[in-house]
């Protein structure tokens, strides 16, 4: 009866005190009730929800094991009679068994106990779930000959298609809603560029309004993220990163929520080239100490938000060599094939290269690309070509080598041996005509190291590749750096605080041998930023260095301007290569903000963010002009010019006379000040007077002005305190 008095209050106070006074007035003695022996009705709360739901909902969700996960149902298999049980049963474990062993009488072919026939299908179990799903991705879809194609399956998975409805309904049509140009701040009158900053808590969009030497706020967002913030590579989408998973904003101005990709404990998020894809990463850490982290990796459809793809396992899995620890694990775990299609991605295991096409998400002929101790891989940014290396092994019997592989059919276009090498590093110039490979080797002592390039002409006829060594084979090289749109790159090496910067070129005049075009000696510098559009590019000394930026004209081979940015933790170009800004994050403690500069070093205006984290410029689309267009306009640059160089005089104008009209309102604001304060005065001279006896203390008159001639000794010399004491 009491707990029926209590419950018929439906909407029961969240306070002791409230719950107390109901008690009172339903005539009821709280104290001597145990609360905690009262049961609610199966499913009702009375609108007190537990703080259960909230951690509830927070967890992950659990894992449940049927048992069957490790277990894979082959279908369409032939119909044999008992005399070919055997034969068939050999077939289908040489298949199945590069997924991993096979357990002992894991294989299983029922049999019609009336014909004495198989019925077609056959049971595998593996000793992982991991291992039955690598079965599925070789065998399904496998020709064992013309009438018999593979259909293979999780056998949990046959649950789930007990649940799809025996009749068919339409889906519902759902009527068509217009979506915001996602591309429209690419029309921006003033051809600006927008750039994003994280400081704090807070997320920025701004317009940088270079011309009027200052940024436009577009946008802010208070806790608009949990980790950090990405723009696709197209400057389509804005990702922010959450506990539940990932979400992607667009538009002109206000960045609606276009897209969420659910993925609890989301850690990292990775675009393909082309925008179509997301992929999203977590690990957890194993109850067992001896156990690696296992890794979830999810491949998203970023217009739709469908899951396309799931990957999960050890991290080991996700790296050349199943020993290598968590922390070793590079990220991204897949890589993404060049080029705007988004069609094939790779990723790296023990060895083997997977490669995996988007069009149906499986690997590429069923089938992984072997390679024996490979290590390291890289794509053409262009096209479906991966670069892959291969160190020393059998003692040095077996030397190094890099190979250069064609996608989908898996042809070794190129390869080189090398020899004595200690490291390797591949960099691809981004239109894909050239890779650099940066060769350590070992002395002949092999107490030490030294450093050269082999340089491959991807688009020349067989490949040619060309030897360089620097002039001092002992400078160590410090950075590498190709330039965009280009055939130049640079290196800074050496061994001091003060190394050396070398220019190269791949274009030489009459020849197609590799040049040098200068070396600049004894340069505080760490970091080669070339500009986007090529040409130009910043030598900066950053983080632990002097904050030194040169900005360099590689054209004509000369300093254009030197600066200093004391805390400047990174360079940031602008997509158009006009304008770019030195940051100092919150990587120290101390002056974060941001300093924006000309193309040519000119210092244009700069903004103070304490804690600023993240400074990222929106990326744009290629252009959609033909060579031949791009061509003629530089061949006519100084005719479009014109047109610009009159908004520039213009919007200088403009600027001058906004400095003018601003100096008058304040001197108009300072007279206005001045005569309020001057009426004040005389109004109050009366009373003035009346405390002074009828004295005009404020009348020029009566100040008289005396001068005080003070002597001051402002030493004594040894000689006359000697003097002095002797007398």
């Amino acid at each position: 009866m009491v707990e029926a008095q209590l419950g018929s209050y439906h909407h029961p106070p969240q306070l002791m005190d409230d719950l107390e006074a109901r008690a009172r007035e339903l005539g009821i003695d709280l104290s001597s009730i145990d609360l905690d022996a009262i049961t609610l009705p199966a499913g009702e709360d009375f609108g007190i929800p537990s703080d259960d739901n909230e951690i509830l909902q927070n967890e992950d969700p659990p894992e449940v094991e049927t048992g069957f996960a490790n277990t894979i149902v082959v279908d369409n298999l032939p119909v044999v009679p008992p005399e070919k049980f055997e034969k068939l049963g050999n077939v289908i474990r040489k298949i199945f068994s590069h997924a991993g062993a096979i357990k002992d009488g894991g294989l299983f072919m029922p049999v019609n106990t009336d014909t004495n026939v198989t019925y077609g299908y056959c049971f595998i179990e593996y000793n992982t779930p991991e291992e039955a799903q690598n079965a599925r991705e070789i065998g399904n879809g496998r020709k064992l000959d013309k009438s018999h194609v593979l259909v293979v399956n999780i056998f949990d998975d046959f649950e789930r298609y007990m649940k799809v409805p025996d009749e068919w309904t339409p889906a519902e049509t759902k009527p068509y809603t217009p979506i915001e140009n996602l591309q429209n701040w690419l029309t921006d009158e003033k051809a600006r560029d927008q750039f994003v900053m994280r400081a704090g808590t807070c997320t920025e969009v701004y317009w940088n309004d270079a011309r009027q030497l200052t940024s436009e706020l577009i946008y802010q967002h208070q806790f608009w993220t949990d980790s950090f913030i990405e723009w696709s590579p197209l400057g389509t989408y804005l990702a922010t990163v959450h506990k539940q998973g990932s979400q992607v904003w667009g538009g002109k101005d206000n960045f609606e929520r276009l897209m969420r990709f659910a993925h609890p404990q989301v850690e990292l998020i990775d675009f393909s080239p082309g925008e179509r894809f997301l992929v999203t990463y977590s690990s957890r850490k194993p109850s067992n100490p001896r156990d690696t982290h296992k890794v979830i990796l999810n491949i998203f459809d970023v217009r739709t938000g469908k899951l396309m793809r799931n990957f999960n396992g050890s991290a080991g899995k996700f790296t050349s060599a199943g020993n290598i620890v968590f922390s070793a694990l590079a990220w991204p775990c897949f890589r993404w094939a060049g080029g705007k299609d988004d069609k094939y991605f790779a990723k790296i295991g023990k060895n083997i290269i997977s490669v995996y096409e988007t069009d149906t998400f499986s690997l590429v002929d069923k089938k992984s690309l072997k390679v024996e101790n490979v290590v390291d891989f890289c794509w053409s940014p262009t096209d479906p070509l991966i670069a892959l290396f291969v160190p020393e092994s059998g003692g040095g019997n077996q030397p190094a080598r890099v190979s250069l592989v064609q996608i989908p059919g898996k042809e070794e276009l190129r390869q080189k041996n090398l020899f004595s090498v200690s490291d390797c590093r591949m960099y691809w110039s981004n239109n894909g005509e050239y890779l650099a490979v940066q060769v350590d080797r070992y002395t002949k002592t092999k107490k030490s190291t030294y450093a050269g390039f082999e340089l491959f002409r991807i688009k020349e006829r067989d490949i040619p590749i060309e030897v360089l060594e620097l002039d001092n084979k002992n400078d160590k090289i410090m950075a590498f750096s190709w330039e965009p749109k280009g055939h130049r790159f640079a290196v800074i090496h050496g061994d001091g605080p003060k190394p050396g910067i070398s220019f190269y070129s791949m274009q030489t005049a009459n020849t197609s041998r590799v040049s040098k075009l200068t070396t600049l000696k004894s340069k505080e510098a760490n970091a080669l930023c070339w500009c986007p559009t090529g040409h130009f590019i910043i030598i900066a000394g950053l983080k632990g260095f002097s904050g030194k930026l040169e900005f360099y004209n590689v054209d004509e081979l000369e300093t254009m301007a030197i600066r200093e940015h004391f805390t400047a933790t990174d360079i940031k170009w602008d997509p158009s290569g006009r304008y770019v800004a030195s940051v100092a994050t919150a990587v120290h403690g101390m002056e974060n903000g941001f300093q924006i500069w000309s193309f040519k070093g000119d210092p244009l205006y700069n903004l103070s963010k304490d804690h600023l984290y993240q400074f990222i410029w929106r990326p744009k689309p290629p252009t959609l002009l033909t060579p031949e267009k791009e061509e003629e306009i530089t061949k006519n640059l100084k005719k479009y010019s014109k047109k610009y160089e009159e908004e520039d005089r213009h919007t200088a104008n403009k600027m001058t006379e906004q400095e003018r009209t601003k100096r008058t309102q304040l001197e108009e604001e300072w007279a206005s000040w001045v005569a309020k304060w001057k009426q004040l005065h005389e109004e109050e001279r009366a009373r003035r007077m009346e405390l002074r006896d009828g004295e005009a203390s404020d009348e020029e008159e009566e100040y008289e002005s005396k001068e005080v001639e003070v002597e001051e000794v402002v030493g004594v010399t040894e000689e006359v305190v000697a003097y002095e004491l002797d007398h």
